[in-house]
């Protein structure tokens, strides 16, 4: 088992906007990016009756997300992405090489 720091955040908070709530209760929301610890792997969240695991939880640089990266965040490319992160977090720049943490998740059917 990876050896991670502490959870900066509960996972509740991992998903909290509707709209992004609804993608991922829909599956075409799959990972949420954040600059802390919101989840870690095994650990289950609910989104309104719905019950998700986090399967991975992983670093990554701003600079190396991709188009299918964005897809996975629940938005059609990385443009689309990183304009409605800059209008969500008022005076935010798009630092390249700010590290985030890719929470990685999926429905739990077997319940």
């Amino acid at each position: 088992m990876e050896a991670y720091p502490p959870k900066t955040c509960s996972i509740e908070r991992l998903v909290t906007h509707p709209k992004l709530v609804a993608a991922t209760k829909a599956g075409t929301k799959t990972q949420q990016r954040r600059d802390g610890i919101y989840g870690l792997p095994g650990e289950m969240f609910d989104l309104e009756g719905m019950t998700f695991i986090v399967s991975d939880l992983t670093r990554q640089r701003l600079g190396d997300m991709t188009d299918a990266d964005a897809h996975a965040e629940g938005y059609p490319n990385l443009e689309v992405y990183k304009d409605i992160i800059l209008k969500m977090h008022a005076g935010m720049t798009w630092n390249a090489d700010s590290l985030v943490w890719v929470h990685t998740f999926s429905a739990q059917t077997d319940l």
